[in-house]
């Protein structure tokens, strides 16, 4: 009799949730979440409002000063953490364009996201909402976004309908800086580079620093990322030669050797508010190939893998030359792969007195 009644029970557990309906006066936001190598996108559905402005850069501005609530309320605790990452949709900027992106954090918003495209680009196809009938190139299906740093070309390629990876072709990548110094506090000179793929990112050898790159020793990676890119931020003004609304320090990359010798390297990004990249980072690997094409280290069309701290890896390639401002500049083509993770109706109740979340390492 006991285990019968616990079975009435439970399903009336199981009905009582799911006629619930919140209060009027609580918020919702819907999402549905991804992840990239590992890195995860939180994608808003419905409940994140649309922030004004004729430009995807103005949209920013207007997000950042009128939308916060918002965004801590989703990327930090309690429904999300430290290392969460969004993507709001957005209308497009350019008439031949699909959709507009503006790209979230723990700190603010980015003004470019490669884990991001991929993630965005995989789930539009994946629900149905862009579909193969409006691509011209047959099964794949090409997506053209609006992002903060500029056009991204997306493509989401398929085998029998199976989404099998996404490329993108990034926006011009280019050396700011070769073989630059700077004093660290606690770590002495270091020797670095600085390189734009879609952000700025300070590259450092992590042989050269006697640091591991794996995933037990993050908390390091993390102190000394923040470390270095707040002295090269202190000591270097960075100003990119088209925005002014993208010239700043992004995150610092620690780069090394890989651990399957069949990849070219291993990428690890510590960037925002000393977030870690799960995925070997998009404009990360672009700015890495422009690191290398200035060095002569990489040949157009020559593919090479990065790997992240996971092990998990992005394919990328220079597939073009440009020039950005003065700055002789490269195209690179990233591919990787993303997976849907869940759906999530999240509910703020406005006695709540964590309902604009905290932020806790």
């Amino acid at each position: 009799m006991g285990w019968l009644l616990w079975r009435i029970d439970l399903h009336n557990w199981k009905t009582a949730v799911q006629s619930w309906r919140p209060p009027e006066d609580w918020e919702r936001v819907a999402t549905i979440d991804a992840h990239t190598a590992g890195e995860p996108l939180r994608i808003f559905v419905d409940g994140f409002p649309e922030p004004a402005g004729h430009s995807v850069l103005e949209r920013r501005l207007d997000a950042t000063k009128r939308l916060e609530f918002y965004r801590t309320a989703t990327m930090w605790e309690p429904r999300g953490h430290a290392d969460m990452y969004g993507c709001l949709i957005i209308p497009p900027e350019r008439p031949k364009s699909d959709f507009g992106v503006l790209f979230l954090h723990n700190e603010g918003y980015s003004s470019m996201c490669g884990h991001g495209i991929i993630a965005v680009a995989t789930v539009a196809v994946e629900v149905g909402w862009i579909t193969s009938a409006e691509s011209t190139i047959g099964p794949d299906v090409e997506i053209n976004i609006d992002a903060p740093a500029g056009l991204i070309k997306a493509t989401v390629h398929r085998e029998n309908e199976d989404i099998i990876g996404v490329s993108f072709e990034n926006v011009p990548s280019f050396v700011a800086a070769l073989d630059q110094q700077v004093f660290v506090e606690g770590l002495g000179t270091v020797r670095y580079d600085l390189a734009f793929g879609g952000a700025y990112y300070v590259f450092v050898d992590a042989d050269e620093l006697g640091i591991s790159m794996q995933p037990e020793n993050q908390a390091q990676l993390v102190d000394y990322g923040r470390r270095i890119k707040h002295a090269v931020s202190n000591s270097t003004e960075i100003n990119h030669p088209l925005h002014e609304d993208l010239s700043f320090l992004y995150g610092t990359i620690f780069t090394g050797a890989p651990q399957d010798p069949n990849h070219h390297s291993r990428n690890v990004c510590i960037f925002a508010d000393g977030e870690v990249d799960r995925s070997p980072t998009g404009t990360g690997v672009s700015a890495r190939v422009a690191i290398l094409t200035a060095r002569n280290e990489l040949q157009p069309n020559e593919k090479i893998t990065i790997e992240s701290i996971l092990g998990t890896c992005f394919e990328v390639e220079v597939i073009g030359e440009s020039i950005c401002g003065d700055h002789p500049s490269v195209i690179p083509l990233v591919r990787g792969n993303a997976f849907i993770t869940g759906r999530h109706d999240f509910l703020i109740d406005p006695l709540d007195n964590l309902k604009n979340g905290f932020f806790l390492r």
